[in-house]
């Protein structure tokens, strides 16, 4: 293996406009998002790159590296101590212009890596079971999670769903126990093991609620679960859970209700044009709410007009 002085990161800036072209896509995503990269597979990798994989094997000994692996330790080591707090793609000399860059580009790798590996069969395992319960109740801790709790209560109230978010540990407890086996528990947990959290969720499913969890692959939360919408998104370098995981869920929220509301059938949908139409026409930002009119808009202009005027008298 070659040594050198310079850390492993600033070798791939330096060398990547050097490199054969499919290589150079190779470091072009290790740089995008070098955290992810360093627990990548060879053919993980590959895919991402687009590129085989025995380029990727190249790419790596082109630096002095014998094997993928190695390569992958002295990127993890580097990342150890060159690494951003601010986050995980960001250096700490970066510009505005190539902070901006990064975080996007990272967020869009991020997405599109949920898009490869999103179940839509478990989506729809979930949708069916929302479509029957008789009461949903939305469960979570934190404020990423009741952000996401108070967004699903929401969209399934538009949607003619019976549905709850409740937050208070006490709270959850009771409404555990009165769910019954034509209700609903949907868990919202990134971390997944809240010891609350879990409680609530243990109680309902002893009480014959089914529990839906949205949370990480692997954790207590998942384990106990009934059906798992299971996100996996890069760690973040500030918070247990940063925008990627902020707009993964929110996607997968999405997912949800709209094949939700298909099943659901047309009726659904003309609701919630009608819903629309009404907040369009009533809502507080409207001119109808407010007391005016296009009529009372052109009155107040000219009136401003005269008042303005010199001589008005006012």
């Amino acid at each position: 293996m070659i040594t050198s002085s310079q850390g492993l990161l600033q070798q791939l800036r330096e060398r990547l406009p050097d490199l054969p072209n499919a290589q150079g896509k190779v470091v072009q995503l290790l740089l995008l998002d070098p955290h992810q990269a360093s627990r990548a597979t060879v053919e993980q990798l590959a895919l991402q790159a687009q590129v085989s994989m025995p380029t990727v094997v190249r790419a790596c000994r082109s630096f002095g590296y014998e094997s993928v692996r190695d390569f992958m330790l002295a990127l993890a080591q580097d990342l150890a101590v060159s690494g951003s707090h601010l986050h995980r793609s960001v250096l700490d000399e970066d510009s505005a212009q190539q902070v901006s860059s990064k975080i996007i580009q990272a967020a869009v790798a991020s997405l599109s890596e949920l898009g490869r590996r999103i179940d839509t069969a478990m989506i729809d395992k979930v949708a069916e079971r929302l479509a029957l319960a008789r009461r949903i109740d939305c469960y979570s801790v934190g404020a990423a999670s009741t952000f996401m709790a108070n967004e699903l209560q929401s969209r399934l109230f538009r949607l003619g769903r019976h549905a709850n978010a409740i937050f208070d540990a006490h709270q959850r407890l009771v409404s555990a126990s009165t769910l019954g086996a034509d209700g609903v528990a949907f868990v919202i947990s990134h971390v997944g093991r809240m010891p609350y959290t879990l409680e609530a969720a243990k109680f309902a499913r002893a009480h014959g609620a089914t529990v839906i969890a949205m949370t990480q692959p692997d954790t207590p939360l998942a384990e106990m679960a009934d059906l798992v919408l299971g996100i996996s998104v890069p760690p973040d370098a500030v918070m247990r859970v940063g925008t990627e995981a902020y707009l993964a869920h929110l996607l997968v929220l999405e997912i949800l209700m709209v094949r939700l509301a298909q099943r659901l059938g047309p009726q659904v949908a003309f609701g919630l044009q009608q819903f629309k139409q009404l907040l369009h026409k009533h809502g507080f930002d409207s001119a109808e709410y407010a007391g005016f009119t296009d009529n009372d808009s052109a009155v107040d202009q000219r009136t401003a007009a005269s008042i303005s005027q010199p001589g008005s008298g006012h």
